[in-house]
């Protein structure tokens, strides 16, 4: 290849990345604006989380497509954790903010080592379904007030709602008007111009109207100053009892953005067919929490909108964050002053524009056809939320969805088998009546792996079996195909249903063994396995069966 086809072939390759980032970073301003306010740090907070994770993520994470950056959910947790502890020190809330970015980076790093990635998939999405809802409704308690033009309150969701329906006499006109028309605007963006940078105007326009009508003479609160320039990196003041204080929200906030981050990045990857390192996706969360840190911002995390937004304007490559940085650097060096004129009805409006994303009501319908047994988790998870708080919200859920996790492996299918008729072949009695069963023989097939906190379900369900026959039975042929693989428990358990049917006159079989499990029964003496015992088919292990002399007749009977 000559140097001008391949100077042609990198600028093919980068104009698509540097029109999406130019796209990206006029949709990440205002949301680093809306969302530092959210977290209770000052607009330039915002502007430093967008910019120094921008600058380092894009080199570590695998997905082309997902961008870092500050997001409502994560915002929230920070100002409703750090808020409690600073107290109102304004200069305590912003180096909390920092450390908690750092101990975020902390720990996704110390998952990176670990190769903790896989476990992400862990956590269910139903869960996070219902936290998000449950987040959107928080984060509606703490804007409405601003919307309206009269102070907050602190204190839970409920608080802030009665606080919010006693001081509806104190609105200001001037501000509700402001903030309703952006919010307007802004919603029809996301009916007609979805992933358009409709907020960046809405940002102009309300800076352009308050100087041409002068809303701050009409008690329309501003801003106020967004420093210019760029700040020393630097650690964050903070003592040890600060870092035990802030321990259950760095776990939390991990939790969220590492389930966030490789949620994006999996829905992109098979969108564009290519292979997603989840694991190398943890180490790009550290490393941009590690600059938002040091940067004086707070926690971040790959967010969806953001990244819908980078991919429908064309990112090709992961360099579309890093050019939506450098022009987010351009603002913040000789910029940011222009942003002291926006007011705080507008900025209301884009956190709460922002927050509409987040009850996803598709999803809860889908779940709620699907399951109601999954609809109450999410709904716990929901409720979780506005009880509890954020941190707590997502700590409830992280641990709903270990419980949902081992409750599914707890109770695996164990059911019985018969035979499909003029074959050698076995399905499952439950679902296919018409097959039939073997006189005096009981086929049971366990459907996932015999470990320590199942068998007690599994040893159950055997012996249930064999009390609903009709007929005695004399034989129970255990199919372990379905198994890959026994712990400890797991392989006693095989040893203890041999003694126990044995002692009521039952024989015990086993077949198609996998050579892993085989080898686990051999070391706890269980023996000899040959024969029936082998890895050898249901059929062959009745016919081995007949040959012993069991003196039963091989002819199938329908199933009642």
């Amino acid at each position: 290849m000559t140097d001008r086809s391949t100077a042609a072939a990198a600028s093919g390759t980068l104009r698509p990345d540097l029109v999406a980032g130019l796209t990206l970073a006029a949709y990440l301003l205002p949301a680093g604006i809306g969302d530092a306010s959210l977290a209770g740090l000052p607009p330039q907070a915002g502007l430093y989380a967008c910019l120094f994770p921008g600058l380092v993520f894009w080199l570590f994470c695998s997905s082309k497509q997902t961008v870092i950056t500050v997001t409502s959910a994560l915002a929230l947790l920070v100002g409703a954790s750090v808020g409690q502890l600073a107290a109102g020190d304004a200069g305590r809330h912003a180096a909390l903010a920092a450390c908690l970015a750092l101990m975020v980076a902390a720990i996704a790093i110390a998952a990176w080592l670990v190769r903790a990635g896989s476990a992400i998939g862990f956590f269910s999405e139903t869960v996070l379904v219902g936290f998000k809802a449950g987040l959107a409704l928080y984060l509606a308690g703490t804007q409405l007030p601003k919307l309206f033009g009269f102070a907050g309150s602190h204190g839970d969701f409920f608080e802030r709602v009665a606080h919010f329906g006693t001081h509806l006499g104190d609105t200001h006109g001037p501000a509700l008007a402001v903030g309703v028309a952006a919010l307007a605007v802004l919603v029809a963006g996301k009916l007609w111009l979805k992933n358009r940078p409709v907020a960046f105007f809405v940002v102009l326009g309300a800076i352009a109207a308050t100087r041409l009508f002068d809303l701050q003479a009409h008690g329309v609160a501003l801003i106020g100053e967004v420093p210019q320039g760029l700040p020393m990196p630097a650690v964050p003041h903070v003592g040890r009892a600060d870092l035990n204080a802030l321990l259950p929200s760095a776990l939390a906030a991990f939790v969220l953005a590492a389930v966030e981050t490789s949620a994006i990045g999996r829905m992109f990857a098979q969108k564009h067919a290519y292979r997603l390192d989840a694991n190398r996706e943890l180490l790009a969360i550290g490393v941009g929490n590690l600059a938002a840190g040091f940067g004086h911002g707070f926690p971040v995390s790959g967010g969806m909108s953001q990244s819908l937004v980078n991919e429908s304007a064309g990112a090709r490559t992961p360099a579309s964050g890093f050019i939506a940085a450098l022009f987010t650097l351009v603002v913040v060096l000789f910029a940011s002053g222009l942003l002291r004129n926006l007011p705080q009805p507008v900025l209301a409006a884009i956190v709460l524009a922002a927050v509409m994303s987040l009850v996803d009501l598709h999803a809860l319908t889908t779940i709620w056809r699907f399951s109601k047994a999954e609809f109450a988790i999410a709904a716990t998870a929901f409720a979780g939320v506005l009880v509890a708080g954020p941190a707590n919200g997502v700590l409830l859920g992280a641990g709903l969805s270990i419980v949902l996790l081992l409750r599914q492996g707890s109770r695996p299918r164990v059911s019985e088998l018969g035979r499909v008729a003029e074959t050698p072949s076995f399905a499952d009695l439950a679902r296919h009546n018409e097959h039939h069963r073997i006189p005096h023989v009981l086929i049971v097939r366990c459907e996932s792996a015999m470990v320590y906190f199942n068998v007690d379900h599994v040893r159950d369900r055997v012996h249930q079996l064999v009390g609903d026959r009709p007929d005695p039975v004399q034989l129970v042929v255990l199919f372990m195909g379905s198994v890959p693989r026994v712990d400890l428990a797991g392989a006693e358990l095989v040893s203890e249903l041999r003694r126990t049917l044995g002692s009521r006159g039952i024989v015990l079989r086993l077949a198609e063994v996998h050579g892993e499990v085989r080898d686990a029964l051999r070391r706890i003496g269980f023996a000899p396995l040959d024969g029936g015992e082998s890895g050898q088919p249901v059929d062959a292990v009745l016919a081995e069966w007949q040959r012993q002399g069991a003196g039963v007749d091989p002819e199938p009977s329908h199933a009642h």
